[in-house]
């Protein structure tokens, strides 16, 4: 009787992770594509969608199974009750975990590349190789080199502004603000119809969040090997940004040639080069 007992509590627990792994709800969209035993896990960045990639996973989806997300309340996708910078690196570790990813490339821009260094510091096992696309260790740090992040960092003021504007005001203010960050012009309003579908609170949010972020200490524990490009006029800035990135022992520093910080777009020729030089290797 107690064998029947044991048995019936264990297939009880194995049908219990099997609902709890189909119905967990993560804080992105995820879109699985392409084939091969290696993975390559893509983060977009701020207020972008998971569509940033779809040029770069063209020329891997042959050789590679592709994970692309599109984070909770960015491009449209729905906002998710517990954003916040902590959790979107703990939960898309669980999601790796669950999923049995073994040793992903990840890629990310901009907060997804803030993000794949936060991956390979504290889960330094779980993650194959990263690259980081124009994303730095402490973002407030370029013009503070003594900023110290906030413990308990109140971002009610900003999620306050930013959800008083209008659509209007929020678009006008994101059409001012992406020729900045994109030079190829033809991608422009895509780019900036991606932050007008973002959920405003998230919106202002993470902005807040990953702006109090600082990696510069916790990425001494990376051992993967990476790859680190940056946008072509951060070459003016470069004493600064590696200063930032000292204690990452793994790094390959890499500057483009042209363009600004969708480099995916501005660069392509080149940036593409530089992810088949280090992925393929």
């Amino acid at each position: 009787m107690k064998k029947y007992i044991l048995i019936i509590t264990l297939l009880f627990s194995a049908l219990c992770l099997n609902l709890f792994a189909q119905t967990k709800s993560y804080p992105f969209e995820v879109i699985k594509t392409g084939k091969g035993k290696q993975a390559i896990l893509f983060i977009p960045g701020f207020a972008s969608s998971g569509a940033v990639w779809n040029e770069t996973k063209t020329a891997f989806e042959k050789d590679f199974t592709c994970y692309t997300l599109t984070m909770a309340g960015f491009a449209g996708a729905k906002p998710h009750p517990s954003s916040s910078f902590e959790n979107w690196k703990a939960e898309i570790a669980t999601y790796i975990k669950t999923n049995k990813i073994e040793k992903p490339i990840v890629i990310g821009h901009s907060m997804g590349g803030g993000l794949a260094l936060a991956l390979a510091a504290d889960y330094p096992d779980l993650i194959g190789k990263i690259v980081v696309v124009d994303a730095l260790p402490c973002l407030a740090a370029l013009s503070n080199v003594s900023f110290k992040s906030k413990e308990n960092n109140d971002c009610s003021p900003m999620v306050a502004q930013m959800t008083a504007m209008n659509e209007t005001q929020f678009y006008e203010m994101q059409k001012q603000a992406m020729p900045r960050l994109l030079q190829d012009a033809s991608k422009l309003e895509m780019v900036i119809d991606w932050s007008v579908k973002s959920d405003r609170k998230t919106f202002a949010q993470m902005y807040c969040d990953f702006f109090n972020t600082d990696l510069r200490e916790r990425i001494s524990t990376i051992k993967c090997p990476s790859l680190i490009l940056l946008a072509s006029n951060f070459i003016n800035l470069k004493p600064a940004i590696e200063e930032q990135y000292k204690n990452l022992k793994t790094a390959n520093f890499q500057y483009a040639n042209k363009g600004l910080h969708f480099i995916m777009y501005d660069d392509k020729d080149w940036y593409l080069a530089q992810l088949n030089n280090f992925i393929k290797s």
